[in-house]
Parts: C-alpha cells; structure tokens; sequence
C-alpha cells in the first residue's frame, strides 16, 4: 500500500571503484548495522569506473563530422538526411528580426511556427497526430492575415479535415482536477481546456484521447495516487503526412515547447498592452495576477519549436503510436466504452505513404543536411512495447526500474552534449534545478540530475586547462503562478541552491589555479531574466477599466508598464553545432523519466 521498502545495501571501497579496476562478484547484503541482513541474501554485479578524460566520445567535439554516430545508448538512433526548421515563438513576422549571414552567402530565414503548423495540418491527406499538455480547441493558428486562414480555429479545421477522411487522432494528458460528468464542469487547476476540448469533438471523426499519468498496478497505492495528481504528459508534437513528390506521401513532424493553446501565440516583440484588443483579443492569459485582472499586461511567451522532415520523423510518429496503444487500452469501467486502439493507420499497410527507409533525404554535402536523434523522458507506464526481459531491455537502452522500464535518454543527450562542448553553452528553458546531492544544504531533495553540475565541471575542467568558456542560462524571473506563492517560492529556492552550487564549484577552480584575481565565476557562468516595457504610442489598447487599489500588483504592472517575459523554452546551443530542442524542462520531473 505504502510502497517499496529498503532491503539491505552492499558495500564497495570507494578506492576500489575508483582505480578503474573491473568489480565483479557476489556480495553480501547487509542491514545498517553492517550485519547480513538474512542468511544467504547475497547480490550478483559487475561494475567499473572509468574517467570521463579516458573515454574519446568527449573529446572530438559535440558533433564530430560526418562520422558522428550520434548519442550512443538511447532507445532510437541517430538518423541522417533530413532537415530541421527551427522556430522562435510561435510567429516571427517579416522583417521584425534582422538577418543572419551564413556561410557560402546565404541568409537565414526566420520560420512562422503556427503558420507552418496550419499549412502542414490543411495539406495532410492520411493523418493529424497530435500530442499536447494542452490543447485548446478555440485557438487560432494564423492571425495577420485577412481572410479564412485568420478566421479559422485550430478546431474547426481539425473537424474539416476529418470530415475529408483524414484520420485526426489528439492524445491530450487529462487533468485529474477538471471533470464534466453528469453536467458537472470543471474547469481544471491548469486550466488546460482537457475536457473542452473533448466535448467540441465529441460528435465528430474527430479522436480525442484524454491520458491521465498512470503509475502502473504493480506500484504502491500512494505511488499510484502520487504519480496521478502531480505528474502530467508533457509531450508537445504534431504529426502529418506530407508531399513526397512523385504521387507519394512521407511523414514530418514538429517538436519542441508550444502546446497548442491559449496564452502561447507571441512574437519577438512580446507586446504587453497595445495587440490585447486584435490579435489577443480572446486570448489574455496572465496566472501571475488573481481576482480583477482589467487592466493588465498579458504574459509575453517565449518558446522555441523544430519541424523535422526526414526518417528522424518516423520516430516521433513511433513515439505516438506506442503512448496511444498504451493510452487505449481500456481498464476498469472503460472496458465498456468505444475503444480507440484500432484508431492507428498502419502506415505500412498504405501504398502511398513511405516508409522511414524510403522517405526522401538530402545528401550529407548539403548545407540544410541535419543529424537529427529523438530522446524522450518516459517509462513503461505510458508506452505499450518496451520489452519484458531485462536483457531485451538493456539491448533497448531501457534502464530497468522497480516495476518499470524507462527511457531517460533526454537526460543522456544534455549530458553527452556538456561534456564534449568546447567553447560555450547556451541554455533557454522555464526551469533550471538539478545536482542537489552537491547543493551545501538539502541534498536529500531528489533533484539528482546531472546536469548543472556537468556544466559547472566542464567550466572547472576549462579553468584548469587555461582555455576561455563560457555557459549563458536563460530562465523565466519565477515560475508561472502567483511570484509570492509557497510553490513559486520552493522553486525559486531549489533555483538558487543550484545556482550557488554551480558558482561555488567554478571558484573553487579558480583558487585551485590562482586566478581568482584574475576572474570571477560569472566570466564564464552567467543567467539571464527577460523582461518588456511598453510606452503608450498614442492608442491605449489595454481594455477598459483598471484596478481600483493603487498598490495591487495589477495596478503597479499598468503603471510602470513592464513585466518579464516568460521563458518557457526548453533548448540547448553547444559551440554552434548541436542544438536540443523539445518540451523537457531542467528539472528532476522531465529528466528522471518516470514522472
């Protein structure tokens, strides 16, 4: 009921691990008193360390050239061939940010994100696969335009394209806290319009798939409670087929950190005021401020988000195809409502559609030729095809859990790509918490990921060597919420625990190589907070109204009229060669995979 209990430790020198030596053998369980803990209960391992100087995966640099064979144990492989459209928030508008030379004269074009997912979506033929935290039926894709593509919803033209046989499947995580059940509405703590959603397509062609977060049966009562109601699917993609050429169709993908809903459509001007009467009108969205919201600044969004087009695609779509046929399986009273695991096209089975070693690619001498990998956070809770035997699943990559298999190659990429950079880092992403068995207090808080003290150590590591680096972080100034809250502050606590242990580690370098003189820990580490001021131009677009108390923080954000933008990225630059792009956070919660 409680959970899993702590059966006995084994005990290692520390000095024998670290000579590099192969540890291999039985070894007695012990209780804490350092007594076998029963006669007989022994453990069977094999284990050794070997410094990460001494392994040459790191030291070719992040991407290695044309022989690079990506991030070796992760579940999918490195595919080459295709092409990525990176995107800044959701629209980019002409000439609003300025051009970028490249190499061989060409010029970098800035992608339109949501204009690019309504054509994608308007042009597909056989299937719209769509992943979301949220996904709101009322949002508008296309808003500079005049005309139907202005006018239309994210729903309407999923119902039309349905309607023209296309096969439109939304696999949405369903907050336990929103319910319609017998007339009874509820709109959810995070509002994500789950149940909304469902009932606008309830009487359409139209699939939508509510998945709650399970944590599996074989897991404890509390586990399977706690996992239900703070944990959440986070994945954010949207799958179509697409012209192949030659009368064929091929599969392309978008990935990254837009969920399709209210409050995300921005631009890199980030407006507070002045666009809330037209192309926000309908969609204000600000959880930073509670009760008399006239008056306000809406929250500016920044996100970053990828197409991909080529075999990498197909592995995004075999992401799908494995939560939905998990998502779908019926349990409990479900068993006697439609099913939806039939709902799949069998892609294989359609003569028009190619398959990932057919699709069409470019060649490796093309300047747009990307090597593109797909990592995920996930377990065997929320995917059907993992397999059952430990050695099937070690050959997988899978790490081997209580109860559960997972796939936590997100935090494998991060952690590759650190270690091999050998210039600069640059992060973007809406959190920024892990290493907490080196914070100097609360080190027992779980925050285990590896990630920034990988960065503190390979700034360290450069010190030592008397070569220049440097690591730019980019977060929101709190998290989404009220600023004064107990959630909001926790986080902003751990944020600062991590931060500190982070500079501690890279001064400590500094005096081991006596120049602390000579630089501070912020020549090489360095965050940043976004924020935006909007100066009246002459036509107040703010509403009608404005708050009443003079000392809210309604009240003071209208008269000084700033606000942060809110980071909700999640990317990573290493040396201008790798870029990671997608919806996990870097935190404990998208980097451990079972949560």
């Amino acid at each position: 009921v409680v959970g899993s209990q702590l059966i006995g430790l084994v005990t290692i020198p520390v000095e024998q691990i670290y000579s590099g030596a192969k540890i291999e053998g039985t070894f007695p369980i012990l209780s804490s008193n350092g007594k076998p803990c029963k006669p007989g209960a022994n453990l069977s391992l094999s284990i050794q360390y070997t410094p990460m100087e001494k392994l040459s995966v790191y030291h070719h640099g992040v991407g290695a050239g044309p022989d690079y064979q990506g991030v070796p144990g992760t579940y999918f492989p490195l595919r080459k061939g295709g092409t990525v459209t990176l995107y800044q928030d959701a629209h980019v508008p002409e000439g609003m940010l300025p051009g970028i030379r490249l190499d061989n004269g060409m010029s970098y074009q800035h992608g339109k994100c949501w204009h690019d997912m309504f054509d994608a979506i308007r042009q597909a033929r056989r299937l719209i696969y769509i992943t979301g935290w949220s996904v709101w039926h009322k949002v508008r894709l296309v808003r500079d335009k005049v005309g139907p593509a202005s006018a239309c919803t994210l729903g309407e033209l999923l119902r039309s394209k349905s309607q023209e046989g296309v096969r439109v499947l939304l696999l949405v995580w369903d907050d336990p806290t929103s319910r319609s059940i017998l007339g009874y509405k509820t709109d959810g703590v995070m509002a994500t319009h789950d149940e909304e959603t469902r009932r606008f397509f309830k009487h359409s062609s139209v699939q939508v798939l509510l998945c709650p977060r399970n944590a599996g049966k074989r897991h404890s009562w509390v586990k399977q409670r706690e996992v239900g109601t703070i944990y959440t699917h986070h994945q954010k993609n949207v799958i179509v087929d697409a012209d192949a050429g030659a009368n064929r169709r091929k599969i392309v993908a978008f990935v990254g950190g837009l969920d399709l809903c209210d409050g995300r459509y921005d631009t890199p001007q980030h407006p507070l005021f002045r666009t809330l009467q037209t192309i926000h009108k309908d969609d204000f969205h600000n959880p930073t401020f509670t009760g008399n919201l006239s008056g306000c600044p809406r929250e500016p969004w920044h996100d970053l988000h990828s197409k991909i087009d080529g075999p990498a695609a197909y592995d995004v779509l075999t992401n799908f195809e494995e939560r939905w046929l998990k998502a779908a399986k019926p349990s409990g009273i479900k068993k006697f409502k439609t099913s939806y695991d039939d709902a799949l096209l069998r892609i294989d089975r359609i003569p028009d559609i190619v398959g990932v070693s057919d699709t069409p690619t470019i060649s490796e001498n093309d300047p747009e030729a990307w090597h593109v990998q797909i990592f995920r956070s996930i377990d065997s809770n929320s995917v059907k095809g993992f397999p059952k035997d430990p050695k099937d699943a070690t050959c997988k990559n899978l790490v081997c859990g209580k109860n559960v298999l997972i796939d936590m190659s997100i935090h494998t990429a991060y952690v590759k790509a650190i270690r091999a950079a050998q210039h600069f880092i640059y992060i973007e992403n809406q959190y920024f918490i892990g290493s907490s068995y080196n914070w100097n207090a609360h080190k027992d808080i779980g925050a285990n990921n590896l990630i920034p003290m990988e960065i503190a150590l390979k700034i360290a590591e450069k010190i030592r060597a008397n070569e220049r680096f440097a690591a730019y972080i980019v977060i929101p100034m709190w998290p989404e919420g009220v600023p004064t809250g107990a959630a909001t502050q926790r986080i902003l606590y751990w944020q600062h625990k991590t931060m500190q242990m982070m500079y501690e580690t890279i001064y400590k370098a500094l005096v081991e190589t006596g120049l602390e003189g000579a630089f501070s820990p912020q020549d090489y580490l360095n965050f940043f907070c976004l924020g935006n001021r909007e100066m009246v131009d002459g036509i107040d677009n703010s509403g009608t109204g404005s708050p009443s108390n003079a000392n809210t923080p309604q009240a003071l954000s209208r008269k000084s009229r700033r606000f942060m933008i809110y980071v909700h990225s999640k990317g990573m630059v290493v040396d201008d060669e790798y870029v990671v792009i997608g919806s996990a956070n870097i935190n404990q919660r998208s980097m451990e995979g079972t949560r």
